[in-house]
């Protein structure tokens, strides 16, 4: 087992090699029609929406409260972001789960985390 972890970090940091020479974004590389780049970028894209998911309630409660009555606006961010949140993670996971199947691109979300439609 300790001998896998090292090798599984090699394998990730080569697997990537391709994401961190281009000067496209993960958005762009997962909606190629090049395979090589459509898995790379699928596979950051999902990383980056399932480890960052968590900024979507923050940023959503701040503006509800902001341009809302205080405490129905808070709520009413808090209960979007959440939403927001849970379809950012499962974007997320789907593209980690698939970014390996041929001609499929995923279910995207929207980059910004004020609107994640």
């Amino acid at each position: 087992m300790k001998k896998f972890i090292p090798l599984l970090c090699i394998s990730l940091m080569f697997a990537f090699l391709p994401v961190a020479n281009s000067e496209e974004s993960v958005w762009h590389m997962a909606q190629s029609d090049n395979y090589g780049k459509k898995a790379c970028g699928m596979l950051g894209r999902g990383l980056v929406n399932v480890a960052t998911s968590f900024v979507d309630v923050i940023v959503h409660t701040v503006e509800g409260t902001q341009e809302g009555v205080p405490f129905v606006g808070t709520l009413t961010g808090l209960g979007s972001g959440i939403g927001c949140t849970a379809l950012r993670v499962s974007s997320g996971a789907l593209d980690v789960a698939t970014f390996w199947v041929p001609g499929f691109n995923g279910i995207p979300v929207a980059r910004s985390y004020s609107n994640c439609l």
